[in-house]
């Protein structure tokens, strides 16, 4: 199309009335969750993804003129780097030798929508009375638990800062079985040996509200340089300009839950040119660096994901209030996505 794709231009390309085309994508009762569970399905069964594949999660912010779309509202927008008028969305890829799809996706609804003031804009905008409040950490980890019930294959999840940071979250991929690879922050402090969690008595011979925790804390980013981290080159996948290469290390750490209890990680760094990322991750003992330095590095295609949604796709120019729209947009969005992946 040589014009914007949003609903009445593609109602004026395919032959269709305008306001029929509107009712389809905003009013009509059809489900879109229903189809991507198909799709979910299909993908599960191609050859190409039965093994090795790996679940990506990210955001991805529309920049809107106002609060009338539902879930706008200013918010962090990284497409532009700062906090702006957006509509953002959580994503769900799947990715296997450079092979990459949307899978599933949930829109994002800032706390405030789901205040008094907002009744009127939840009624206009068709919010389902039962949707609550959701953090983006937990509409990723409802994504990922209804696709692994859909059937979809995947050895390992990878994940930002925004989501690995998050000790809870990676304790819940664990409960489910879910092998992931979660970027932190480069402040993140761990242990490298048990730490001793204590409430020291109080001089009334109480114990004291505050924890301390015996032992030393390193932050991630100091390991980097530690006698004990050794590094290895490993070629990843070719690129453009021949073979992307980098090089990994990794240590067995602890982290403190918030109960005082220990978990214990794989710390996993990975070293290009100009950029270090740290990653925990709950692979076994037993993988080998390769196979974690290979699982880890994924994240890229998400990115792609996201990206050819939105340039190939029409993602980005698509208009409409309603909340029905959005999840019937996301069907066919998901749909073309899996068909030229």
């Amino acid at each position: 199309m040589k014009t914007k794709r949003n609903i009445n231009n593609i109602a004026r390309a395919t032959g269709v009335p305008e306001q029929n085309m509107q009712q389809f994508i905003s009013d009509s009762p059809w489900s879109g969750s229903d189809l991507i569970t198909v799709l979910q399905q299909d993908v599960g069964c191609h050859p190409q993804f039965q093994q090795e594949s790996v679940l990506l999660i990210d955001e991805s912010a529309d920049e809107k003129a106002g609060e009338h779309s539902a879930g706008a509202g200013r918010q962090h927008n990284g497409r532009l780097g700062k906090v702006e008028m957006s509509q953002v969305g959580v994503f769900l890829s799947l990715t296997n030798n450079g092979y990459h799809t949307w899978v599933d996706g949930e829109l994002y609804f800032p706390e405030k929508w789901f205040t008094a003031a907002y009744a009127d804009q939840r009624k206009r905008i068709g919010l389902p009375q039962d949707r609550v409040f959701a953090t983006k950490l937990e509409l990723a980890l409802q994504m990922t638990k209804r696709v692994h019930e859909n059937g979809l294959p995947f050895s390992a999840i990878d994940c930002d800062s925004l989501y690995g940071r998050a000790g809870w979250l990676r304790d819940e991929f664990n409960q489910a079985g879910f092998e992931y690879y979660a970027d932190v922050p480069r402040n993140t402090e761990v242990y490298l040996s048990p730490p001793l969690v204590t409430y020291p008595l109080t001089q009334k011979g109480k114990p004291a509200k505050k924890r301390e925790i015996i032992g030393v804390a390193y932050s991630v980013k100091a390991l980097k340089h530690h006698s004990q981290t050794e590094w290895e080159k490993i070629d990843l996948r070719p690129n453009e300009r021949g073979m992307l290469r980098a090089k990994f290390a990794r240590l067995r750490v602890w982290t403190v839950r918030d109960d005082d209890s220990l978990r214990e990680e794989w710390l996993l760094i990975r070293q290009d040119k100009k950029r270090t990322t740290y990653s925990l991750s709950n692979a076994p003992k037993t993988t080998s660096l390769l196979t974690m330095a290979q699982r880890k590095s994924q994240r890229y295609f998400i990115e792609r994901s996201n990206q050819d949604a939105k340039s190939e796709l029409g993602w980005d120019e698509f208009q409409a209030i309603k909340y029905r729209a959005w999840d019937h947009n996301l069907a066919p969005t998901t749909m073309a996505s899996w068909s030229i992946d």
